[in-house]
């Protein structure tokens, strides 16, 4: 069995992934919040799980690997929008539901096997909530309840490498007078009777945001998972407070083995921000004609823990690389396991990069010399290892006409013409038809194996007329 190595987060080092159960192999990915459309931000996790999973899923099989990844649909955020809108929560929460599905559905994301909603667990968060007030861990003030920083001060701040005194510093937290502790944070507020909101021990109200993912995770992968993930931006108060909440309420340290955490995005550089005029969402770029896929890959080029630059010269170039290998690829069926190469580099911390400098070199556009990789390999791998990256699968690609050519004659005419130069040392012919294959926009590939000719993105069937 392939080996997995990743870095995790509580550890500060890459390890062997050994899951707790190789036959239920657990996953959990916080979500998001949902009251607007997703920016491009937002996707590069949904991409970079997406990879780990499918990765799992071939290390393990399909029906070993469970993955969950919520909605926050109950949040000060959604309230203002239902406020300014008119628009009713459930009207907003739905919505934006569906447009988050539609638009990572076209980064050709799989839907993880759990796609809880926090309003679906509220008892569930009820119950934690009493449970760490009976332990010691928690109390309620003024129609809050909240979680004692103080009570598990040995283990707070580790996920994050921070000490409760150095956050209690130079955080800029809430100073309420019901706190303990300034680092104290809420498991439930109260809740007006214009937000939503639900009867409880301590009054009318709503949970706060850290107790939904601890709920939900107890729930649906049990009190200790494999793998817990998120942008890295979430790691300190979100998943440091998960982790405090968590354990806690578990009566140990279990809770997640392994945290991994991806770096950010820029474009063209810069921070994306609406100040600077550089934020889009993805179905912007959707709606500007960018297919989905070419925004897969130039995520890909990255690895998940460096900043991701997206740029427009990136999207161009991913655009040609993924028609090229279309092209090459059309009408075949993938081969029954994705290189090994390829499966290596994803097991090695999720390489996608050097996952794709391989499959760059199954499809010839890496000289032999620069690379050491089975010489062996078809289209077929190419196709199969790409797919395990979520590229070239038939669900996206719908934004490239497939061709429906047959150039097997003129590779035919090529080969003949070569032969007959390889005798008569003669290669006038072999010149004047490359010359005419390559105005045409076609590759010419020739080696001791025999030619192939490759249809690039600017192809022209006509040029080609009377040449047959």
């Amino acid at each position: 069995m392939t080996t997995i190595k990743l870095h995790n987060t509580k550890t500060r080092k890459k390890s062997e992934f050994t899951p707790i159960d190789a036959k239920n192999v657990r996953m959990y990915v916080c979500g998001p919040t949902v009251y607007d459309r997703a920016h491009l931000g937002n996707a590069r996790p949904v991409v970079v799980f997406d990879v780990l999973y499918r990765l799992l899923r071939e290390v393990y099989g399909a029906d070993h690997v469970t993955y969950a990844r919520n909605f926050t649909d109950v949040d000060d955020k959604i309230n203002k929008r239902a406020a300014d809108s008119g628009r009713s929560i459930g009207e907003i929460t739905d919505e934006t539901i569906q447009w988050f599905l539609d638009d990572m559905g076209a980064l050709g994301a799989l839907e993880p096997n759990h796609m809880p909603r926090a309003t679906q667990f509220i008892p569930h968060m009820v119950a934690m909530i009493e449970d760490l007030i009976a332990k010691g861990h928690a109390y309620a003030a003024e129609g809050h309840v909240l979680f004692a920083v103080d009570s598990w001060r040995q283990g707070y701040g580790q996920l994050s490498g921070r000490s409760v005194d150095d956050m209690i510093a130079g955080a800029r937290v809430e100073v309420a007078p019901y706190k303990k502790n300034p680092m104290d944070f809420v498991l439930w507020k109260p809740s007006d009777a214009g937000q939503p909101g639900w009867e409880s021990p301590w009054g009318r109200g709503r949970p706060g945001w850290h107790i939904e993912c601890s709920a939900m995770s107890y729930e649906l992968l049990g009190k200790t998972f494999d793998i817990h993930g998120g942008g890295n931006d979430l790691m300190f108060p979100h998943h440091e407070n998960e982790v405090a909440q968590s354990c806690c309420a578990n009566g140990d340290d279990s809770f997640a083995k392994y945290w991994l955490h991806n770096e950010m995005l820029q474009v063209e550089g810069k921070k994306m921000s609406k100040s600077l005029g550089n934020f889009f969402t993805v179905h912007d770029l959707l709606d500007q004609g960018v297919p989905g896929e070419v925004i897969r890959l130039v995520f890909l080029q990255t690895h998940y823990r460096k900043p991701m630059d997206w740029t427009e010269k990136k999207a161009g170039e991913a655009e040609a690389t993924l028609r090229k290998w279309r092209a090459l690829t059309a009408g075949i069926e993938p081969a029954k396991e994705a290189p090994k190469e390829i499966v290596t580099a994803l097991a090695d911390d999720l390489n996608t990069s050097s996952a794709l400098f391989y499959l760059h070199a199954i499809a010839r556009d890496i000289p032999k010399e620069f690379v050491e990789i089975n010489p062996k390999y078809t289209k077929a791998d190419l196709l199969a290892g790409a797919q395990l990256l979520g590229l070239l699968t038939e669900e996206l690609g719908d934004w490239v006409s497939q061709p429906d050519f047959d150039l097997s004659s003129y590779e035919a005419k090529l080969t003949a013409a070569r032969d007959a130069a390889m005798q008569s040392k003669d290669f006038a012919e072999v010149d004047r038809l490359k010359t005419r294959f390559i105005a045409a926009g076609i590759e010419v590939r020739m080696s001791k194996a025999g030619v192939e000719l490759v249809p690039g993105q600017d192809f022209d069937l006509a040029k080609l007329e009377g040449l047959a």
